[in-house]
């Protein structure tokens, strides 16, 4: 019989965080990286902050750059976490963004190799060979079940949108897994959280594409705190009704971003509040001394930095004002 696990048998790992959350990319960072006179100035802020030289004049190797720093974070954290599951949470996601890059190179004869993100719980190369042979014996069993339905999805459709739909599907449904199993409260809230935001984003984006009720039924996702019933009256209506639906829970400041970019704003925003209303349950895990939610809260934490580092070096890159770039910057931990 597996031994329960207890808040208390995280006591240790707690601890470490805790001391770890003091290392995370303050604001008053930030404002720094922001008002640095050179781009050589502002990596130097960031290296001082435990990261690796980062060059925003080529993407590919500075994202090549923060998937290693993440996976040393996660490889450091892995060892004291009583329950690996609370790791995997977070890399879960890439098995099912490979998934999606290997059926769409092979329905265009091409590789896949340039889209693929060694970040997820199979090595990519494994997961290439796996699903290009035909062997999905040798996957996870979710994943293998997602794989096989995606693929018959675009053998019979040729539309990669539905096959995706499949694996965002599959997806969302084994992290809500991972949170029963586990019997973790919070991880099932932070799930919860991400589901909404989903169901959110398909919502208006399904409006502003002009596509119909029928299409924004298949991509709603059961499992949120807003019921997908409710957010598909909305699309049904053309967003009628969003600031009501959405006022009593922490996604109204998302919802009311949304119906701007209805009205022919950018997404811009939008997005960023969708980010910071799930940011914003994450939070309270600063206040739970001891558990997973701490853990969970820390990577999360970390999760965002790696956007917000991406969107500062990228945003000064490009030239942009440091009132843009700062208006882009999710809502941090610290």
């Amino acid at each position: 019989m597996t031994k329960k696990i207890r808040d208390t048998d995280y006591l240790a790992i707690s601890a470490r965080v805790k001391a770890m959350e003091t290392g995370l990319l303050s604001r008053e960072r930030m404002e720094q990286i922001l008002d640095a006179r050179t781009d050589e100035e502002a990596v130097k802020i960031l290296q001082e902050c435990g990261y690796p030289e980062l060059n925003a004049s080529d993407p590919e190797a500075m994202d090549a750059a923060l998937s290693a720093v993440r996976e040393t974070t996660l490889a450091d954290l892995t060892g004291g976490a009583p329950d690996p599951r609370y790791i995997d949470i977070f890399k879960l996601k890439y098995d099912y963004h490979n998934i999606k890059a290997i059926l769409k190179a092979q329905a265009m004869d091409v590789s896949p190799d340039r889209m693929l993100m060694d970040m997820g719980r199979v090595d990519a190369r494994t997961l290439k060979e796996a699903v290009q042979a035909g062997r999905l014996d040798e996957l996870p069993e979710s994943l293998a079940a997602a794989a096989a339905e995606a693929r018959e999805t675009l053998d019979a459709t040729r539309d990669p949108q539905l096959s995706d739909i499949v694996l965002d599907r599959w997806c969302y449904r084994e992290m809500a897994g991972v949170a029963e199993e586990t019997g973790s409260a919070f991880l099932a809230g932070y799930v919860e959280a991400q589901i909404d935001a989903a169901n959110l984003r398909s919502l208006i984006r399904t409006i502003r594409m002009g596509k119909s009720a029928d299409f924004l039924k298949t991509v709603l996702l059961e499992g949120g705190g807003v019921d997908a019933s409710a957010v598909l009256a909305v699309g049904t209506a053309a967003g009628s009704g969003l600031a009501e639906l959405y006022a009593p829970t922490r996604f109204q400041a998302a919802a009311e971003a949304g119906a701007e970019a209805l009205r022919g704003g950018t997404l811009t925003e939008f997005e960023k509040r969708c980010d910071d209303a799930v940011g914003d349950y994450l939070a309270g895990a600063q206040f739970v001394p001891f558990g997973e939610a701490p853990l969970l809260g820390y990577l999360a934490a970390r999760e965002t930095e790696y956007t917000n580092i991406r969107i500062l070096l990228m945003g000064r890159g490009a030239g942009l004002s440091a009132g843009v770039i700062r208006s882009r910057l999710r809502a941090g931990y610290v």
